[in-house]
């Protein structure tokens, strides 16, 4: 069974997929064993469904080191008193062994595409590099700092961008992130504006994630966060918000007009207790956002049909609307919609012909998964990520069998723990 995300044409029930390289080479109805007989591997898939790998379009892959350190706390308390002093401490070593532990739980949950904004960031794309993750990098930059320290900062996010963009066989691709409006001067930002425009690359930042980063803003610039960033021009570039907890219905529709793109958190926004984003909003004014799962220190697990499974569920109680974001939208979210968060949908999201052969086998013959009436549904509404058995990235196999091909998941955990007493 094929769950295609191809818009009109999302699940056929008997087909089949080839591959070719790093590259889908055909989709449709199963062919003869004469056709099949032509190629070198032909793998059964009776009682499995395959679908697009899942796209993470927010996160900060290295705290994973610092899950369950602090919880239960409101973001800024969060932020600022646990986690940014502890960050402070972080070299190269915990950035790779945090990101490497990520990258083995995103992998074993069907993840094949992830967004990551963080410092040390060769780090991350040498993992990306090693394990054969997709992934779309930025150095995350704080601006909250002396001037030589912002240029510094900004040297090293166009340093980075240049250095990785497209490298890894094309798995890399990279922005530039100005952290957040509340903690970026508007100098600052424009300057990230700028380099954007002049590399030709995607902007990327969090928005209005909190109701106190919003009167923040207005208090010391007399905009709300959507205005603000609006008048820098950062709209005026590809650009992707991460949160978009709390807009207004006119902010929505600046949102839209501008083709900005959302990454919708709902697990993180729900710990942290940020609040709800107006997700179903969005959709009606044709956004189509996508979904992240933040840090893990904040989430606490990086579990995307997690997500899925949220994304479909808490709009319908907060609305009282048992249709806001139904099953095949939050699917959507969680695949398609994400590739298009990161500026990838000619390459990832949907199994078409021409696409990276990016994609995940899910077991469909666990009790939980029957019967059978509605794969999309119980993908949705039943499916856990011990369900996923197999995962491709650009044609090659990362997991089969639940068993890691590209990464030692024994050693990884072993260095993460090390790496975190380290700075304990």
């Amino acid at each position: 069974m094929l769950i295609t995300m191809k818009e009109g044409e999302e699940v056929i029930k008997r087909g089949a997929m080839a591959v070719e390289g790093s590259a889908i080479t055909y989709v449709g109805a199963v062919p003869s064993e004469e056709i099949l007989s032509t190629y070198d591997e032909v793998v059964e898939c009776e009682g499995r469904a395959l679908m697009p790998g899942l796209i993470n379009t927010h996160g900060h892959a290295a705290m994973s080191l610092l899950r369950g350190y602090a919880d239960d706390l409101p973001l800024q308390t969060w932020l600022e008193e646990k986690m940014w002093p502890l960050e402070a401490k972080f070299t190269g070593r915990q950035v790779y062994a945090g990101t490497a532990l990520s990258v083995i739980e995103m992998i074993k949950s069907g993840t094949t595409c992830f967004v990551d904004m963080y410092d040390h960031m060769d780090q991350v794309g040498q993992v990306v590099l090693e394990s054969g993750m997709r992934a779309r990098l930025c150095r995350g930059s704080i601006g909250l700092v002396s001037e030589a320290e912002q240029l510094e900062k900004l040297r090293e996010a166009v340093q980075f961008a240049r250095d990785w963009n497209r490298q890894a066989d094309g798995r890399i691709t990279t922005m530039l992130a100005p952290h957040a409006p509340y903690t970026c001067p508007p100098d600052y930002i424009r300057k990230f504006v700028d380099k954007a425009a002049e590399l030709n690359l995607p902007l990327h930042t969090h928005l209005s994630e909190t109701v106190r980063e919003v009167e923040q803003n207005v208090a010391d610039y007399g905009l709300r966060p959507v205005e603000h960033l609006r008048q820098l021009g950062f709209f005026d570039l590809p650009s992707l918000v991460a949160h978009a907890v709390h807009l207004t219905d006119e902010e929505i529709d600046v949102l839209a007009d501008y083709d900005v793109k959302v990454a919708h958190n709902p697990g993180s926004n729900l710990k942290l207790g940020s609040g709800i984003a107006p997700v179903p909003k969005m959709l009606e004014k044709g956004m189509r956002p996508g979904l992240g799962t933040d840090g893990a220190a904040s989430n606490n697990n990086l579990d995307m049909l997690e997500e899925v499974h949220l994304a479909a569920m808490i709009h319908k109680g907060i609305n009282e609307d048992p249709v806001a974001v139904p099953a095949l939208t939050a699917l959507k979210m969680g695949t398609l919609y994400g590739a298009e968060c990161v500026f990838l949908e000619q390459e990832i999201g949907s199994l078409e012909v021409g696409k990276k052969a990016d994609f995940i086998i899910i077991d469909l013959s666990g009790p939980h998964m029957q019967p059978l009436h509605d794969v999309v549904s119980h993908m949705v509404y039943s499916a856990s990520r011990n369900d996923i058995l197999d995962v491709y990235i650009d044609g090659k196999p990362v997991m089969r069998n639940r068993e890691l091909l590209t990464i030692d998941e024994e050693k990884v955990i072993f260095e993460a723990n090390q790496a975190f007493q380290e700075i304990k």
